[in-house]
């Protein structure tokens, strides 16, 4: 029998992985990973191509399973509920830990549509034009959409489609955001109203962003986690691994690792 993720009582970590490795069939992918994640802060995860850091952010609510080959060891607890515990069903972990992808991807539907299609298939009995107006309106986009609810949404820019996909992620009412470089296709002032989004959020929800950009990191995130990558010469790849997690102000001022010294000052990455 599946278990359902209940809603919990706050505590001061939502995520917490423990000693991770990720393997893709015999190959480690990352390894000994160990992270608190904390409650209502934005997270940031940076580092060079090939560390593992959209690989993480994606064991968080189990897209890894998709991928054929795919094994974790360690734990990845959410408030202590072990995530990858053989009765946990992964439909009730996403429920709770909404994704938001890189490309903007609304649905081929109307943009009502995008957003009450989650609270629909959870057999919502609120009243969905309520919840639609509210989730669009935490995503910022109300007022430009709000006349044009019954238009297709890839009728809109890219940067609405980003808050569309964000609007119907959290419909559904998740506590933790996960966002997978998510301003990497936007033009510079859509990614703004991306990132002042994000703030806003906060208050809400848990966020953790995967990013390339690091002055992006350093604007919008309370935490940033530092991830590199070490060359195999037994698989003849590379394994990714966490160099240092801390308050984003000390991971780009005052690093205690001299790799995230040379990353955030550009020597490397």
């Amino acid at each position: 029998m599946t278990q359902q993720i209940s809603t919990m009582t706050a505590t001061e970590t939502v995520i917490q992985a423990e000693n991770v490795n990720i393997y893709y069939g015999s190959n480690l992918a990352v390894r000994n990973v160990f992270l608190d994640i904390p409650p209502r802060q934005i997270t940031a995860f940076i580092g060079p191509s090939g560390c593992g850091k959209s690989t993480i952010l994606r064991c968080f609510n189990r897209l890894n399973d998709l991928i054929e080959g795919f094994r974790l060891q360690g734990r990845i607890t959410y408030h202590n509920h072990n995530l990858y515990a053989k009765d946990i069903d992964p439909v009730s972990v996403r429920r709770h830990i909404g994704m938001v992808f890189q490309k903007p991807n609304p649905f081929p539907k109307t943009i009502y549509d995008n957003v009450a299609y989650g609270p629909r298939v959870n057999n919502y009995e609120g009243n969905l034009d309520e919840l639609v107006e509210s989730s669009l309106r935490r995503a910022a986009l109300w007022d430009e959409v709000k006349d044009k609810l019954g238009e297709n949404g890839f009728s809109l820019s890219g940067g609405q489609q980003q808050r569309l996909s964000i609007a119907r992620t959290i419909a559904v009412d998740p506590e933790v955001l996960l966002m997978d470089e998510p301003c990497s296709a936007l033009d510079p002032i859509a990614t703004l109203k991306i990132e002042e989004l994000m703030k806003d959020l906060k208050e809400k929800y848990t966020i953790i962003i995967v990013t390339h950009n690091m002055q992006q990191a350093a604007r919008v995130s309370d935490m940033t986690a530092f991830f590199n990558a070490e060359a195999t010469a037994e698989q003849g790849g590379k394994v990714g691994y966490l160099v240092e997690f801390d308050e984003t102000t000390k991971i780009f001022t005052q690093p205690s690792q001299e790799a995230t010294q040379d990353y955030v000052s550009g020597r490397f990455g």
